[in-house]
C-alpha cells in the first residue's frame, strides 16, 4: 500500500491528511487553539475534589477546569508496586495523534482526598483534550514521546512496541536501552527504532531526560496555571509519527514548514529528507489531489455507497449509532443475497468512515437483519478485518440477537463533526425544528392565554417572513377566527432577522 501524508499550512489553520492508495484515510487540523492539547503539560491547582467521583477538578488555564481521575494520580508509592500492574503504552503509540501515557491499571485502595487536595499545585499532562462541553482529561503521569523512544519519568519499566515482532530486535533494544539508562526513569522503544543504533537512542535518551529536568525546574518557578511543555505542531507529529515507519512521501505547501521537517529530519533520520517535497503547483494542494470532496463527504449525516444503499450516521452525548439501509439497490436474485452484498459494501465504508471522522467511544451498528448465522459471521469478520487498518484500539462483539454489532474505539480528540461544524442556529444540533404549521398553532395558543392582560383594540404579531405568508395565506382562517375570538384586530409584520419558531406579540394602546 502506497501512503503518503498532504500537509495544507494557512496563516489560520494546518491541516494533515494521510493518504492511503491515493484515498484519505486520516485526518488532522489544528487551529492553534484549545481543541487539540493532547500532550501538553501545565502547572495547575487542584480547584475541587470529589470524593462521590473518586475525581477532581484542576485549573491549567483552559476555559473548563480539566478533570483527573484517582487512578491518574501518581504517588510515590507507585515504584514499589509497579511490578504488579499492567503497561498498557506499548499498542498504539505511533499514531499522530497519540500521546503514550503508561496507562496502568492499578488495584490499590487510595481514595482521591487521600493523594490531593483543593488549593494544591499538580503538574499534570493533558491526555484527552476537551471533548463538547468536556474538559480535558489530564494524567500526573507524564510522558515525553521522541522519535525512538517516549521517556516515562515516574516509571522504571522498560517495554518495547509489540509492533516489533522479532524476538531478538526485542531484547537487542530493550538491553540497550537498560545499558543506556542513566536515570531510574522508564523508556518505551517505539517501533522507530527498530534496527537503529545505540548512539541515537542515547543521543535522544539524553535530549528527553534534559527536557525533563527542565519542565520540573519550571514547575519550581512558573505560576499557576501556566504552559511548561508544549507537544511538537500538527506537522512535526506527522513526521514523527507517521513519516519514518510507513509512509513513503510527504507533501508540503508551506515553504517554513517545509524547512522545520527538513531540520527535524537532520537531527533525527537524515536519510529521509529525499521523501519530503515541497509543492509548488498553482492550485492548492488538497485541491490537486482531491480531498476537499472526502472531507466534505465526511461530515454529512447520510453516505452513499456505491450500490445505491446507503449508511446513516448519528452522534448523541455517549455514543455513535450507524444504520445500514439498501437505499436504492434492489438486488438481482434474492432478497437475502441484496442485504449480504449491501451490508458487506457498508462495512468497508463504516470502517472507513469511523477512522476517517475519528469517531470514538462507544459505537453501535444496525446491519440490516440477515436470516443466516453464517452471512452474520461474514459481517462481523469483514468488519474486524475492515478495522485492522485503525490504528486506534478497538474492541468489537458479535452481531447479536437483535442484529446489532457493539463496539468501542479508543477516544482522544472530538470527532472532525465537532472540529469543522457548530450546531444549526435554527434547531441547537437537535436536527428538527417545529414545523410552520405547529409554530402557527403555538401563536394561537398564545395570544388566547395572554389575551386578558392586554389592552387596546389592535395586537402586533411579529414572526418569520415565511410565517407571515403562512398565516396571510393557508392559514388566515385561523387569524380570522381568533379576531373574532378576542374581539381585537390582529397586524402581521414579517421580521427577515427572526428565526422560525421566533415571534413577538404587542398590545396597541390609543388608536
Amino acid at each position: 500500500m502506497y501512503k503518503q501524508l498532504v500537509i495544507n499550512v494557512a496563516e489560520h489553520e494546518t491541516r494533515v491528511a494521510l493518504l492511503e492508495d491515493g484515498e484519505i484515510a486520516e485526518f488532522y487540523v489544528d487551529r492553534g487553539d484549545d481543541s487539540d492539547i493532547a500532550g501538553n503539560i501545565y502547572k495547575g491547582r487542584v480547584l475541587r475534589v470529589l470524593p462521590g467521583m473518586q475525581a477532581a477538578f484542576v485549573n491549567i488555564g483552559l476555559n473548563q477546569a480539566a478533570f483527573i481521575y484517582v487512578d491518574d494520580v501518581f504517588n510515590d508509592d507507585f515504584k514499589e508496586y509497579e511490578q504488579l500492574f499492567k503497561m498498557e503504552s506499548e499498542e498504539g503509540e505511533d499514531s499522530i495523534e497519540a500521546n503514550p501515557v503508561a496507562e496502568i491499571s492499578r488495584k490499590r485502595d487510595y481514595t482521591i482526598e487521600e493523594l490531593i487536595r483543593e488549593g494544591q499545585e499538580i503538574l499534570v499532562q493533558a491526555a484527552k483534550s476537551p471533548m463538547g462541553t468536556k474538559g480535558a482529561r489530564i494524567s500526573s503521569y507524564i510522558s515525553l514521546p521522541g522519535r525512538f523512544l517516549v521517556l516515562m519519568p515516574n516509571s522504571t519499566h522498560i517495554g518495547v512496541s509489540r509492533r516489533i515482532e522479532d524476538e531478538t530486535e526485542r531484547e537487542r533494544l530493550k538491553s540497550m536501552v537498560e545499558k543506556l539508562r542513566t536515570e531510574d526513569y522508564g523508556y518505551i522503544v517505539r517501533t522507530a527504532a527498530e534496527g537503529e543504533q545505540e548512539e541515537k537512542l542515547a543521543y535522544e535518551m539524553g535530549f528527553l531526560n534534559n527536557l525533563w529536568k527542565n519542565i520540573q525546574k519550571k514547575f519550581e518557578t512558573a505560576p499557576v496555571p501556566s504552559l511548561l511543555h508544549q507537544e511538537v505542531s500538527i506537522s512535526l507529529r506527522a513526521v514523527r509519527d507517521l513519516l519514518i515507519q510507513e509512509v513513503e512521501k510527504l507533501v508540503i505547501d508551506s515553504k517554513p514548514t517545509y524547512e522545520a521537517v527538513l531540520s527535524f529530519l537532520d537531527t533525527y533520520m537524515p536519510s529521509l529528507k529525499d521523501h519530503v517535497v515541497f509543492y509548488e503547483g498553482s492550485e492548492p494542494v488538497f485541491d490537486s489531489y482531491n480531498l476537499e470532496g472526502d472531507i466534505s463527504r465526511a461530515l454529512k449525516r447520510k453516505v452513499w455507497l456505491k450500490s445505491g444503499g446507503y449508511i446513516l450516521i448519528e452522534h448523541t452525548e455517549a455514543l455513535v449509532a450507524i444504520d445500514v439501509n439498501t437505499g436504492r439497490y434492489v438486488g438481482k436474485h434474492n432478497l437475502e443475497e441484496t442485504i449480504l452484498k449491501t451490508n458487506l459494501e457498508a462495512v468497508k465504508e463504516i470502517a472507513y468512515q469511523i477512522r476517517l471522522r475519528d469517531l470514538g467511544g462507544i459505537i453501535i451498528i444496525d446491519f440490516i437483519d440477515m436470516e443466516k448465522k453464517s452471512n452474520q459471521e461474514k459481517i462481523f469478520n469483514a468488519l474486524k478485518e475492515a478495522l485492522k487498518k485503525d490504528k486506534s484500539k478497538t474492541h468489537v462483539l458479535p452481531i447479536s440477537d437483535m442484529g446489532l454489532i457493539q463496539m468501542t474505539r479508543k477516544r482522544t480528540r472530538d470527532p472532525l463533526t465537532r472540529i469543522l461544524c457548530e450546531s444549526c442556529i435554527y434547531c441547537d444540533g437537535e436536527g428538527y425544528i417545529l414545523s410552520r404549521q405547529s409554530i402557527c398553532y403555538n401563536i394561537y395558543r398564545e395570544i388566547l392565554r395572554d389575551v386578558h392582560d392586554m389592552g387596546g383594540t389592535r395586537l402586533t404579531l411579529r414572526v418569520n417572513p415565511q410565517i407571515a405568508e403562512l398565516l396571510l395565506g393557508e392559514e388566515s382562517p385561523l387569524i380570522t377566527n381568533l379576531e373574532r375570538s378576542i374581539n381585537k384586530q390582529i397586524v402581521i409584520y414579517a421580521n427577515p432577522e427572526f428565526h422560525m419558531e421566533q415571534f413577538d406579540i404587542f398590545e396597541v394602546i390609543g388608536e
